[in-house]
């Protein structure tokens, strides 16, 4: 253990002495060549030192260091690399830095025309988030992953961040936008060969949305236009499962509603928000 921890000091003192090479390069005047493109090298060796240490504050403080050098070196796709780089460090000691390094990396990648790369990052922050369960802000940053990964055309990418939306706004009981995303998500698979059979799971996760609104109306409404939408959904399972919670909400019928729940969940199971869903409607 000593040797260890000796190992890793001896890789702090080496860093420590790059990164004052950077910054005496930096205050320096240089003829020839560029002097912040030969600081933002030497503030790599010292980040790669600082990882080795496992001093993972410091080496994301150095890559910070290193953006701004390519900033001013008008390098802006290293600038963004070193930022997501600097959020890869901060991960491991402080979320919200890392956030707020992936959002300056995103903005970086935005300004270049890289906006899958600016859709990846804003989908990281939004999964940084829902680890915090910080739901409200996953929202915001999964819409915003969703909407750069459709903007290149990348609708499977762009359809996940929106299922993700659509899961915490049920969870947050905003049924209304969750219903809107499981209905989208609906009609864009129908007639994809690839994804249809995950239609009638969408429709489910929308009608159990609608159970909760309360509205018997809307809820048989909603289940005619299903059948409209996928004219095989009227013989499925989660249908009649739809249908049956309608009845048994519509007779306030509780026992009939829990026995219907088990006997589904028993044959499919139900996923966490599905669970959610039917209990907040019970």
């Amino acid at each position: 253990m000593a040797q260890y921890i000796g190992k890793g000091d001896d890789q702090i003192v080496k860093g420590e002495e790059f990164e004052k090479k950077a910054e005496k390069k930096i205050g320096s005047w240089n003829l020839f060549g560029n002097k912040y493109e030969d600081a933002a090298d030497l503030y790599e060796k010292a980040a790669t030192l600082y990882k080795l240490a496992k001093s993972w504050d410091k080496a994301g403080s150095i890559y910070l260091k290193m953006a701004d050098c390519h900033l001013k070196a008008e390098s802006k796709h290293e600038a963004a690399s070193a930022y997501a780089n600097a959020a890869s460090c901060y991960k491991k000691v402080s979320p919200q830095e890392a956030i707020s390094c992936l959002n300056q990396a995103a903005n970086s990648f935005m300004e270049i025309g890289r906006l899958n790369m600016c859709a990846r990052y804003y989908k990281e922050i939004a999964e940084m988030y829902e680890h915090e369960q910080y739901f409200e802000q996953a929202i915001i940053f999964f819409e915003r992953s969703a909407d750069f990964f459709q903007s290149e055309e990348s609708s499977s990418a762009a359809n996940q961040c929106k299922l993700k939306v659509a899961q915490f706004a049920a969870q947050l009981e905003d049924y209304t936008k969750a219903i809107a995303i499981y209905e989208e998500i609906a009609r864009q698979s129908v007639n994809n060969n690839l994804l249809k059979y995950s239609v009638k799971g969408y429709l489910l996760n929308a009608g159990l949305c609608q159970l909760c609104r309360g509205d018997a109306v809307a809820i048989m409404n909603s289940l005619e236009r299903y059948q409209e939408l996928e004219p095989t959904f009227s013989g499925t399972r989660e249908y009649k499962f739809l249908s049956d919670l309608s009845a048994s909400i519509e007779e306030e019928d509780v026992a009939k509603f829990t026995d219907i729940v088990k006997e589904f969940d028993s044959i499919t199971a139900l996923d966490l928000v599905s669970k959610r869903t039917v209990g907040s409607g019970r």
